[in-house]
């Protein structure tokens, strides 16, 4: 009987409870919603807050959710954000159970909103999936707070001079478009430092570190007024890496390879000719590929003088060759004409009764006549004498020679003084070019960097 009792107070208690808490609700969502009638009760969104009075101003701050991808091709980098506003507006102001009104975005269109946009957005886009990503607040004392979720893609001139090791400003501009600074002024909610907001890890680049960012403000002078226009800028560096591995290893591999010819025998033609031509068609696939994507600048980048530098080297180590190659064959030539001439000088040492003498080949075999001295101690040849055939009187006194080309033996023997240079002076001259190189530009990185900070 007791617990009987109890449970019959325990159901009028709980009732009573219920029934209240219901009906403090209902009045809860009366009460917002004759404060939401009456603040829009002769409202007119057409007119700024302060029309004709005191000029509004609007706080922003960007919090980056994702950063990237950077084209070069284009030029463009894209990033999502949730994009922030605050203002006043006195003809919001309210008094009521809560101090904060979070309404969605239905509200948006029914108020005033300032009529801002970005001056070198390339497209924009606002998320509206599975509602309109926005958020919108009023407080009491008529500030209000939205919040929109974007994706940006903006536009980022580049000065590829140093390309790879460079480093761009990449800007995002935005203002009001409609109404000059007499009317709306843009400022910076949380100062200058933490205004732009961009975590560690929302950073998706794959080229390029986001190293850091900057915020200002300028005004723009135009036809229709002057305009207040908010700047940030987000400050990248190129990662090096992958063009070291692509590009600047195989271009010094090929540069060495081109210089190992210079240790081969120069009577390896063959040989020596495919190293230089093998390694200038090298080099030449490795700078169309290098450009392949790349924007099509008029200018040369630090990567073009680079391969220009390391195009020159192979195509001088095949010229290098060529010249080993006409010295050696001219240097012959001068010895077989030498040997001619001797032969020919010795021939009038023959006695006056001879008849003839006889020319013989590298076999010392018989081969032409010469007519004996003449009365007058004058002789002559016939014409028909090869040149590059010396003269024998007998079997001793034939000179050695090459038996395929008729040069003598001892003219292909050593090292071509070419050569000899050609070993110690482009190596030498490729690590030179390579230490002012990576000095140069990489000090051009470095105080580029400084500068923009």
């Amino acid at each position: 009987m007791a617990l009987l009792i109890l449970w019959i107070h325990i159901s009028i208690w709980a009732s009573s409870t219920f029934g209240n808490f219901v009906a403090y609700e209902d009045l809860y969502s009366e009460n917002i919603t004759r404060i939401l009638d009456r603040l829009l009760d002769g409202y007119d969104n057409r007119l700024r807050p302060g029309f004709g009075g005191p000029v509004t101003e609007v706080k922003t701050d960007i919090y980056v959710t994702s950063f990237g991808p950077v084209s070069d091709v284009e030029m463009e980098y894209t990033m999502d954000v949730f994009f922030r506003q605050t203002w006043i507006d006195e003809r919001l102001i309210f008094d009521g159970p809560t101090e904060i009104l979070r309404l969605n975005n239905l509200m948006v269109s029914k108020i005033w909103t300032p009529d801002t946009f970005f001056r070198n957005g390339k497209r924009s886009i606002s998320h509206n999936m599975t509602t309109p990503n926005k958020l919108f607040r009023i407080m009491q004392n008529g500030t209000i707070l939205y919040t929109m979720r974007l994706t940006i893609k903006a536009e980022c001139p580049m000065r590829l001079m140093n390309f790879p090791m460079d480093g761009h400003a990449c800007p995002l501009k935005f203002g009001s478009y409609a109404y000059p600074k007499s009317e709306i002024v843009y400022t910076w909610k949380r100062g200058p430092f933490y205004s732009v907001e961009v975590p560690k890890e929302s950073s998706s680049l794959l080229q390029y570190d986001l190293i850091g960012q900057t915020v200002s403000s300028e005004t723009l002078k135009s036809s229709t007024g002057e305009y207040i226009v908010m700047t940030v800028h987000f400050y990248l560096k190129r990662k090096i890496g992958y063009f070291v591995t692509q590009t600047y290893v195989p271009c010094i591999m090929t540069v060495i390879l081109s210089q190992v010819s210079f240790w081969i025998d120069k009577e390896s033609v063959p040989a020596r000719t495919v190293f230089g031509i093998t390694t200038v068609l090298t080099m030449t696939t490795l700078s169309i590929s290098a450009r392949h994507s790349f924007p099509k600048v008029s200018y040369a980048t630090a990567m073009d003088w680079f391969i220009a530098v390391c195009f020159a080297f192979v195509f001088s180590a095949l010229i290098e060759f060529a010249a080993v190659n006409y010295f050696t064959n001219l240097q012959s030539h001068k010895a077989v004409m030498k040997a001619v001439k001797e032969s020919v000088l010795s021939a009038a040492t023959v006695p006056a009764d001879s008849d003839f003498v006889t020319l013989s080949d590298s076999n010392c075999n018989l081969k032409k006549r010469i007519n004996s001295f003449t009365s007058h101690g004058n002789f002559s040849l016939e014409e028909n004498i090869p040149t590059y055939a010396p003269l024998c009187y007998q079997q001793g006194d034939c000179p050695t020679q090459d038996l395929t080309s008729g040069i003598p033996a001892n003219s292909h023997a050593g090292t071509s003084k070419i050569d000899q240079y050609a070993r110690i002076l482009f190596p030498f001259s490729f690590a030179g070019f390579n230490l002012v190189y990576w000095v140069v530009y990489l000090s051009k990185d470095t105080m580029e960097l400084n500068r923009n900070f």
